[in-house]
């Protein structure tokens, strides 16, 4: 076994959902913000991995579901946001704006394909937040 290896591998997988963790972090700082439900019946909610970053504005709706407008720095190629089994696809309108109408409440994340900078498909994935 060459020299380091066993060091090498377990920063490796030490390494692999770094951007993952720290967009959960980010969504922990703004614990206060997350539920949506309240007076103002609005959020904002923001999620990064150092290299993309994702707004989200929650807002009720009259019908008492939620509209999710967002923006992405990015060359974004699609937008999802699932919830449990359920899943809706954004239209990308604009540099990186997209939304979500008639959304009910829940558990919910995104996923987004970007292009990454080699010109590869990426992909970005929020924790999951409350709508």
């Amino acid at each position: 076994m060459p020299a380091g290896l066993a060091d090498r591998m377990v920063a490796a997988v030490a390494a692999e959902d770094l951007g993952r963790e720290y967009a959960w972090l980010t969504l922990i700082e703004q614990e206060g913000s997350i539920a949506v439900r309240g007076e103002a019946d609005t959020a904002t909610l923001q999620f990064s991995d150092g290299t993309t970053g994702v707004v989200l504005h929650v807002t009720t709706t009259e019908s008492d579901l939620r509209r999710i407008d967002g923006w992405v720095d990015g060359a974004v190629l699609a937008i999802r946001l699932t919830q449990h089994d359920r899943e809706w696809v954004a239209e990308i309108s604009g540099p990186g704006r997209f939304a979500f109408d008639a959304v009910p409440t829940g558990l919910s994340a995104l996923r987004l394909i970007l292009r990454g900078t080699d010109g590869d498909p990426t992909e970005f994935r929020t924790p999951q937040f409350e709508v």
